[in-house]
């Protein structure tokens, strides 16, 4: 199993690139961002320090959208950073949450998304493709190579990615939701006629190491209420009771209201009061090493390749430090 490590880009960006540092020192191979031009740094400045100051590490967002930047400056950014660092990247995308909304601006639908991730993915490769009904081509880019691995977490969605994204994102670490939506994602790269096993998938959720299970899951809260933003899109089109989507994932919902993005993502957010314990239990890996080895585990047994911790926390650097010496070294 690989390792990532999931940060915000709040100033200053030395702290950013030098947790980054810290990860793969510790053995992650991965460095993902936020990508929400108003709300932090934008990140493809940060991640050409990133890769400057690292050997191995892959970095992305997790994740961007068609809507904050044309098709071909997504391309042509990424297709910049690997001809520098040498194919040292991977594009998360999903439709954009906080990056949308906050701009006052709806999430991209799943047919713009679509297109774009094939039109990403082929410019910054090197192929033509069509873009505003314009055919164009990078002329510079070679042997280029740009993973798109896209976020998704209802039907629609997980089959879009089965279809046509190179890995599948799915943010929150309950098994129960894994293996549905795994399962979801493989059968409709099958039904695609691709290899369903060729998908990269990638659990992303809170960690938090310790022995203070009430102080780490007040840490950890916020990601319930950021996966809430995706529920309700799901329940406002499904309903609250739907074959479509598992209970599971929608019910813990039913006392939000309301959502303030200037909290997005963080431990003191407000808007996370509705999120109960056994959802951030679920949700989030917590406690000592050994259990997030044991849960770890279970995920991997359901097919996931990569975990990557979001880190926003008072314990960043704790956990980079407990997942380098106890947790990575078990799971490899």
């Amino acid at each position: 199993m690989d390792f990532g490590i999931v940060l915000q880009t709040d100033p200053p960006a030395s702290q950013v690139v030098g947790l980054m540092r810290r990860a793969e020192r510790n053995g992650f191979r991965y460095g993902w961002t936020f990508d929400s031009a108003v709300l932090w740094q934008e990140p493809f400045v940060i991640y050409s320090q990133i890769l400057e100051h690292t050997t191995k590490l892959h970095v992305g967002p997790m994740v961007t959208n068609p809507g904050t930047r044309t098709w071909e400056v997504t391309a042509s950014t990424f297709a910049t950073l690997n001809d520098m660092f040498g194919n040292r990247t991977v594009c998360g995308i999903g439709r954009g949450d906080s990056a949308m909304r906050v701009a006052g601006r709806k999430p991209n639908t799943l047919a713009r998304l679509g297109e774009a991730i094939e039109v990403i993915r082929d410019l910054a490769e090197g192929r033509e493709a069509t873009v505003d009904g314009n055919p164009i081509r990078i002329p510079w880019v070679k042997n280029g190579r740009l993973p798109v691995w896209m976020a998704a977490y209802g039907p629609k969605a997980l089959a879009l990615a089965g279809q046509k994204a190179d890995g599948f994102i799915l943010q929150l670490a309950d098994p129960f939701l894994t293996e549905w939506m795994v399962k979801a994602v493989r059968k409709a790269a099958q039904d695609a006629g691709r290899d369903p096993d060729a998908l990269t998938i990638c659990v992303a959720a809170p960690a938090y190491v310790g022995d203070d299970p009430a102080h780490a899951r007040d840490q950890c809260r916020w990601f319930g209420g950021m996966v809430g933003n995706h529920v309700a899109d799901l329940v406002a089109r499904y309903g609250e009771h739907s074959d479509m989507v598992p209970e599971e994932l929608t019910a813990y919902i039913k006392d939000r209201h309301g959502y303030d993005y200037s909290h997005h993502g963080r431990a003191d957010n407000p808007d996370t009061a509705f999120v109960p314990d056994e959802i951030v239990d679920r949700f989030c890996l917590l406690g000592p090493a050994e259990a997030h080895i044991e849960k770890l585990r279970h995920l991997k047994d359901l097919g996931v390749d990569q975990f990557a911790v979001y880190a926003m926390h008072d314990d960043r650097e704790g956990t980079i430090d407990a997942y380098g010496s106890e947790v990575i070294p078990a799971l490899r």
